[in-house]
Formats: C-alpha cells, sequence, structure tokens
C-alpha cells in the first residue's frame, strides 16, 4: 500500500476511531479532509501526523447539509477530486433505560448517525459521480451494534441499524457511478468512548464486566485494506474486533 495519490475525507477525525484512520491514511501517503466539530482538534491531528499541507482540517457540522457540502467542496478545492470517504462521525447519550430516554437525545443521536452519515454518502454521490476517473469508495462506519445491541442502547443500536440499511441501498445505487460501498463494524477499538470497557460494562444478563479491548490502530489498518481494493471489488461488511470481547455467543 502507498505510492499512490489518493484523496480521502474523514468524518469524527479529531478523535477516536477517526483520529485513528486519519493518522493511517495520511502515513499511507493519502491526502486526507479531517472533518469534526472542533478545529483545534482536528489540526492536532494533522500536525501529529507530520504530513503538512497532506492534511486539511474542516470544522464540519455533519448535520448541517450546507456544511457537508462546504467540506467536500474545500476537499475538491484543495485535492482536486474525492476517492474515499470514511463516514464516521457518530454520537451516543449515557445509558439510560428505554423508557426515562428523552426526545432530544433520541433525536441528537438520530441527526448525526443517521442523518449526518446519509448527507455525507450523499454528497460523496454527486462528487464521486461527475469526476474523472469517476468513482470511489465510501466507508461507513457502522458498529457491531448494527447487528447486536447493549443493554439500554436503543437510540445508538436503531440508528447502526439503519446505517446498515444505508450501506446496502448505497452499495446498489452506486453501482452505476462505479462507487463501493462497505461498512466496517468495529468490537472494542481502545480509544476515549470505550475506556469505560476497561472499567466494567453492563452485560444483557445484568452483571457488570471488563471487557477486552484492541488497540485502536487496527482499524486505521482494515480501513487501509478494504480502500486498497479496486473498486471493481467490496468488502461490503467487515468485522473487527476484541478477539476475546463477549459478543459472539450466548449473554
Amino acid at each position: 500500500m502507498g505510492k499512490h495519490n489518493k484523496v480521502a475525507i474523514v468524518t469524527g477525525a479529531g478523535s477516536g476511531i477517526g483520529r485513528a484512520v486519519a493518522l493511517a491514511l495520511l502515513a499511507d501517503g493519502y491526502r486526507v479532509a479531517l472533518a469534526g466539530r472542533r478545529a483545534e482538534a482536528l489540526q492536532a491531528v494533522v500536525d501529529e501526523s507530520g504530513a503538512g499541507e497532506r492534511g486539511l482540517a474542516v470544522p464540519t457540522d455533519v448535520t448541517d447539509p450546507a456544511a457537508v457540502q462546504n467540506l467536500f467542496e474545500s476537499t475538491v478545492k484543495a485535492f482536486g477530486r474525492v476517492d474515499l470517504l470514511f463516514n464516521n462521525a457518530g454520537t451516543n447519550v449515557p445509558g439510560v433505560l428505554l423508557e426515562d430516554l428523552s426526545l432530544a437525545q433520541w433525536q441528537s443521536v438520530v441527526d448525526v448517525n443517521f442523518t449526518g452519515m446519509f448527507l455525507c454518502i450523499q454528497q460523496a454521490f454527486r462528487v464521486m459521480q461527475a469526476q474523472s476517473p469517476r468513482g470511489g469508495r465510501i466507508i461507513n462506519n457502522g458498529s457491531i451494534s448494527s447487528t447486536t445491541p447493549r443493554p439500554n442502547s436503543i437510540a445508538y443500536t436503531a440508528t447502526k441499524h439503519a446505517v446498515r440499511g444505508m450501506t446496502k441501498a448505497a452499495a446498489l445505487d452506486g453501482r452505476k457511478y462505479d462507487i463501493a460501498v462497505g461498512q466496517i463494524d468495529i468490537g472494542n477499538a481502545a480509544t476515549n468512548m470505550t475506556a469505560r470497557m476497561t472499567k466494567g460494562i453492563l452485560q444483557a444478563h445484568g452483571e457488570t464486566v471488563v471487557e477486552p479491548v484492541m488497540d485502536v490502530q487496527v482499524v486505521g489498518q482494515s480501513v487501509l485494506y478494504m480502500d486498497s481494493l479496486p473498486l471493481e471489488a467490496n468488502v461490503l461488511f467487515h468485522t473487527v474486533m476484541a478477539t476475546k470481547m463477549p459478543f459472539v455467543g450466548r449473554g
């Protein structure tokens, strides 16, 4: 891998999985537009990468269609095209009982995880179908919550199940434009968002258990692999997880 001239957009790039993937892409020679709400966090990732002008911080609220359009226009203006969208921006609310979840909490998760991801897919389609050479790849961050819930996670789980449907629909609709769409489902990558795993997390049977985690850099390697394929090949669903986490089995 490497020795190419690919251009990528990474949303939610200021921390966690997005940061790890942006760093992996920059290290591999990509030119990367890093999107997120906090300009200083995005610039810190660019600075850390040592990639100089190959990294572009574009403060973006993915729930705002104009901001998403600006993200893609800024990327094309700086780098000429978009070959890869890592559609990663996501949010969650503190684990509260289903019956206590407020409408505002529900809506905040839907706006980012579902609508925001759609807006980025739509803009990527518009750019990728019009550029020359045509096409590109979209990788949605689904999470293993796209198939299997944790307790007290109805908003997050519902949106991540919805992402799975968006991945399938976009993969179908992207064929005519040479746009490959796939999804990465990540289990227990060690980030600030998953720090609670090491303290213990509520299981389906009601007990709190410390769960194994994996190095978040593994996710960057996975995205690099998925995008290393020619556009005639697509990893539709890719699950990468801490080997010993309690996901496969009965709880």
